[in-house]
């Protein structure tokens, strides 16, 4: 060890940042290293999301369509197939209802359900949910099972 490579002990120092507007006599006065005039030499500057330096921003230049209906009812759907694998795995005998739903992870408690007619169904089934597509209602009852609006 000399003079030439003392440095302090590991994890002693923190702040290795040069302190600016302190003084001319700190090389980081005046301006305090952040150039002349212009919005990022004031005080209080902060940049705006999506700002291009006062070019009109993308989010603006681009037009926009469409509308989003806020009363939209969002369903989960469950079609015939997905019941009669319930049937075949032995999960379900007779009654099909929520509670079978949320235990199975077809939906939620909350959720909004509805019975779609993509596939087949051969078993006898009395399912209740919130609404049926035609062809779902017709082959739950050509099975010999019931279709049970909530």
């Amino acid at each position: 060890m000399n003079l030439s490579n003392l440095q302090p002990a590991e994890g002693s120092t923190h702040n290795q940042n040069k302190r600016v507007g302190r003084g001319e006599g700190s090389g980081k006065g005046g301006t305090a290293a952040r150039g002349h005039k212009g919005a990022k030499s004031r005080s209080g500057y902060s940049k705006k999301i999506g700002f291009e330096g006062g070019q009109m921003p993308l989010q603006r230049r681009v037009p926009k369509f469409g509308f989003k209906n806020i009363n939209r009812v969002e369903y989960q759907g469950v079609n015939l197939d997905t019941l009669q694998a319930l049937v075949d795995n032995g999960m379900v005998t007779d009654t099909v209802d929520m509670s079978v739903f949320v235990t199975n992870r077809l939906a939620t408690k909350n959720e909004v359900v509805k019975i779609l007619g993509r596939g087949e169904l051969k078993a006898k089934l009395k399912v209740s949910a919130h609404k049926f597509t035609a062809t779902a209602k017709a082959a739950i009852e050509a099975a010999g099972g019931e279709a049970v609006t909530l």
